[in-house]
């Protein structure tokens, strides 16, 4: 008997589609790049709700409160009995002979932690008005998780505020280098010759530029009234300008071997536009190496808010970043033994490039099976 199904025919969509699977299901399958991927998803969904997820604004402030240490969250009634969480309210004092700030609760009555609580207005990303709140407590008690700053500021919140400029800032700068890198790669290798030697020659100069002191030059001379977010993307785009040509040369060398290949030759002798021919063959062979770099750079670029704002050239305050907020952090040296969690932003900096760069060794793995080494 012979069966009458026909053959299924493999498509260029259906082919890429599968590639996309497998991809996807081999770095599923790996521990490492799994937990990644849920860290960073962790990350990002609570940078893209911040305000919900949060008890208290970004610029939120209670003065009374400044430098206090993390809210204590009671669980035991006065008969020593489980209950429902609360906290007191905190009263600020000077210590008259060391001139230190002491804090010590009110217990004149009991403020229960409440979910889904009303609170402060907001836009849910910056279009639904909304004033609902995971969690909070009614004035004039605070909850603060991780203390406050010296203006009364929540840590706890301000640190998922300031992963909104961290963590996006890294695709800002990605979006803008990696388009120039990648078309001007090609182009040199493509056409090679003169052209290809000229265009390298100038992809060294941009690179001899010492990005560091144009960063401080940048900072001087920048206008006042900028905001301190809208001065931090202006350095970022300026940065991303100048941060292209190490894309570039790698993607020209890679193009050098690519233009020699038949598919290539053959477009170029039916008469394809060399553009076109860059755009619809060769650029797309770089396609994994790119994806990996993409994955290493988006580090970089959180790194280099880090250390701007960490020495007063980035994001300032009141915006918050994880780079202000250890600044902030240092300022206070003294305070770091007995508020260790005032560090916070330094882990979740360590954590998210740690996952970045985790997602990019196993991506490199699987699209190059050449350097898995038995993965």
């Amino acid at each position: 008997m012979v069966s009458s199904a026909a053959p299924q025919v493999s498509t260029p969509a259906r082919v890429k589609a599968d590639l996309k699977h497998t991809i996807l299901s081999r770095m599923w399958k790996d521990k490492v790049a799994r937990a990644a991927l849920i860290g960073l998803f962790l990350l990002y969904f609570s940078a893209l709700f911040a305000d919900v997820l949060t008890p208290y604004g970004m610029e939120f402030n209670d003065p009374n409160v400044g430098n206090a240490p993390a809210t204590l969250l009671h669980i035991h009634n006065d008969n020593g009995e489980l209950c429902l969480p609360y906290v007191y309210p905190v009263k600020q004092e000077n210590d008259p002979t060391t001139y230190r700030q002491t804090f010590s609760e009110i217990k004149t009555a009991k403020y229960p932690v409440k979910f889904l609580v009303k609170g402060e207005s907001y836009k849910l990303l910056g279009l639904i008005p909304m004033d609902l709140h995971l969690f909070g407590v009614d004035s004039p008690a605070r909850i603060y998780l991780l203390g406050a700053d010296m203006n009364g500021r929540d840590n706890y919140s301000r640190l998922y505020f300031g992963a909104q400029k961290s963590l996006t800032i890294g695709f800002l700068g990605l979006f803008i280098a990696f388009p120039i890198g990648i078309f001007y790669g090609a182009m040199a290798g493509y056409i090679g010759g003169m052209a290809d030697n000229l265009m390298m020659r100038f992809a060294e100069a941009v690179m001899s530029i010492p990005s560091f002191y144009l960063l401080i030059g940048l900072a001087a001379v920048l206008p006042l009234g900028m905001t301190s977010s809208q001065r931090f993307a202006l350095i970022t785009v300026i940065l991303s300008f100048i941060s292209w040509p190490g894309l570039a040369r790698v993607i020209r060398g890679m193009v050098l071997s690519i233009r020699e290949e038949e598919f290539v030759q053959a477009a170029k002798s039916v008469g394809m536009p060399e553009v076109t021919n860059i755009i619809k063959h060769v650029i797309p062979q770089t396609a994994s190496y790119v994806v990996i770099a993409a994955t290493l750079q988006v580090p970089n670029f959180i790194l280099a808010e880090s250390g701007l704002s960490l020495i007063g050239l980035g994001i300032q305050q009141p915006d918050a970043s994880w780079g202000n907020m250890l600044k902030a952090a240092m300022d206070q040296p003294n305070e770091l033994l007995s508020q260790p969690w005032l560090i916070a932003p330094g882990f979740l900096i360590f954590f998210t490039i740690l996952c970045f760069n985790s997602i990019g060794d196993v991506l490199r793995d699987v699209l190059d099976p050449k350097l898995s080494g038995g993965r």
